[in-house]
């Protein structure tokens, strides 16, 4: 007896549709091929068929680069992230200084049956701000061939975290995180965090020291002094392939 009647109290209880969604949601589930009992032939044995679906392979890009599609592909799953921007370099006074904001995102659904290839773009992370309050660098846009992008983050100011990025194009656009403001208690000043995206973390601002770079997402603003700030992650790139 099959194991997708196992449980059932009675054979006639038992719908075709039942099994054939069980059947469909475990190749789903399994990447690759599940059979099912969808019946019985005319001995009175189990009627077998096979369904092949699934997520098939990914492909990450961190620089730019092409997408190639491979055998059997026919649909992906693309998520677009732009790059994170620089935080702000340290004063001298004690104003702590802001975090770069994230990149924002698109994810779209694409049926590229017809396609072979596309260019793929990453945006660059901006870079990270001199000391005396210099400005970190905008994050680049990120994209996907012509179907869906998402701008970098922007850089803040000595006080307050810069804006993040946003997705268009996608079935669904999202807006990086901004950055942290600084933080000063008494004497002691630590930068603002940078924003963080889908795909990566900001860069933390430390207390009396300089920001750290984001990973993926906006850097660390720096501490009041003669520090400097944290550079911002360069965008990223998810295909998921699906048969």
């Amino acid at each position: 007896m099959s194991n997708y009647l196992s449980g059932r109290t009675s054979l006639t209880t038992v719908q075709t549709s039942d099994i054939a969604d069980d059947a469909v949601t475990l190749a789903k589930l399994a990447g690759g091929t599940a059979s099912a009992n969808l019946g019985f032939d005319g001995s009175g044995n189990p009627a077998e068929t096979t369904v092949s679906a699934g997520l098939k392979s990914t492909q990450v890009f961190t620089s730019s680069g092409t997408w190639t599609k491979p055998a059997g592909v026919t649909k992906v799953k693309v998520t677009v992230v732009g790059g994170g921007a620089g935080g702000v370099g340290g004063t001298a006074t004690n104003n702590a200084s802001g975090g770069g904001g994230a990149g924002g995102a698109a994810i779209e659904f694409i049926d590229v049956t017809g396609t072979s290839s596309e260019t793929v773009t990453i945006g660059a992370g901006g870079a990270g701000g001199a000391s005396a309050g210099g400005a970190g660098g905008a994050g680049g846009t990120s994209s996907f061939g012509a179907f869906c992008s998402a701008t970098g983050g922007a850089t803040g100011t000595v006080s307050n975290g810069g804006t993040g990025g946003v997705g268009s194009g996608g079935d669904v656009n999202l807006t990086g995180e901004a950055g942290h403001g600084g933080d000063s208690v008494n004497s002691s000043s630590a930068g603002g965090n940078g924003g963080s995206s889908i795909l990566g973390g900001g860069g933390q601002g430390k207390y009396g020291s300089a920001g750290v770079a984001g990973s993926h997402g906006g850097g660390g603003g720096a501490a009041a002094g003669a520090f400097i700030s944290g550079a911002g992650g360069a965008g990223i790139i998810l295909v998921e392939e699906y048969a």
